[in-house]
């Protein structure tokens, strides 16, 4: 297995002079899922837990729905330069009656956020795509469980730690228990890796559940929230307008600029409680 983190050499500079030392960095490789011995998609991340990174990323592409639609994933036997196992290469098998992931253009839109789809058809694609819309799920979550998020995640990115350089995913149950946390270089890799292990574990769709993101809340990410039946998704920094757009199309509540006492709260609001500031209209 690759290691999560590397030691490289660096030029420390501080008012108190300079000195050579070296210095822990998050290990980032190319990771190419295989479905059926075809590629389907490459994606740099963080070593470690890459089968749970593949089923979150085949969930939330619409490819699975459940975890007994993946019969097996191994990695590729082909060996690098010095004839080991270079674990860069996770090769899926589908259970027999899964349809085969669609190789076609409309697929790349979802793997980065370079493309030029425009904000209807991405919205459309998603409304016709998600199996666990989070929508009629009426769990209910106090602002001071939202407020505790941020600090439990960071408590628990014990990578971050050493590196000062990797995003991190949470999923929590709507009274602030950190159920899973997972970390990586991409933020999109944490949340597939958190989605990928609760599928795994028979919890998709994530009823009554809140995922924390340290960092932006993006289209993607919300939509892979959608795509696994989040309600609940809430993120440190800034959503996107297009994010903003999916989360209120699917009715899931978004929440940014989680900060100490304060938030924004950008869709379905009625799901919080213990604050006035919600109108109880919402």
């Amino acid at each position: 297995m690759g290691r999560v983190t590397v030691r490289r050499p660096v030029l420390k500079v501080s008012p108190a002079g300079a000195r050579r030392r070296p210095d822990a960095l998050a290990a980032e490789e190319p990771l190419e899922l295989r479905v059926g011995g075809g590629a389907l998609a490459v994606t740099m991340r963080t070593p470690g837990h890459d089968v749970e990174l593949a089923h979150g990323f085949l969930l939330t592409e619409g490819v699975i729905g459940s975890r007994e639609d993946v019969a097996s994933a191994r990695y590729c036997d082909a060996a690098g330069p010095d004839g080991r196992n270079t674990y860069n290469v996770l090769d899926l098998t589908l259970a027999e009656g899964v349809p085969a992931p669609d190789h076609g253009v409309e697929r790349n839109f979802y793997t980065t956020s370079s493309c030029g789809v425009c904000g209807k058809a991405a919205l459309d694609a998603i409304r016709l795509r998600t199996r666990f819309g989070p929508e009629g799920d009426e769990v209910r979550v106090d602002v001071s469980v939202l407020t505790s998020l941020p600090d439990t995640l960071r408590a628990a990115q014990r990578v971050f730690d050493s590196t000062g350089g990797l995003h991190a995913a949470g999923l929590f149950t709507s009274d602030g228990t950190l159920v899973v946390c997972r970390e990586d270089v991409g933020r999109h890799n944490a949340v597939d890796k958190v989605l990928g292990w609760a599928l795994l574990e028979g919890r998709v769709p994530a009823r009554g559940q809140v995922l924390m993101v340290s960092g932006r809340a993006s289209f993607e990410l919300v939509q892979k929230a959608a795509m696994a039946g989040v309600p609940v998704l809430a993120a440190v920094s800034a959503p996107s307008s297009l994010a903003v757009d999916l989360a209120t199309e699917q009715g899931m509540t978004l929440v940014g600029f989680l900060r100490g006492p304060s938030m924004n709260v950008y869709s379905a609001a009625h799901r919080l409680t213990g604050t006035t500031a919600v109108p109880p209209s919402e």
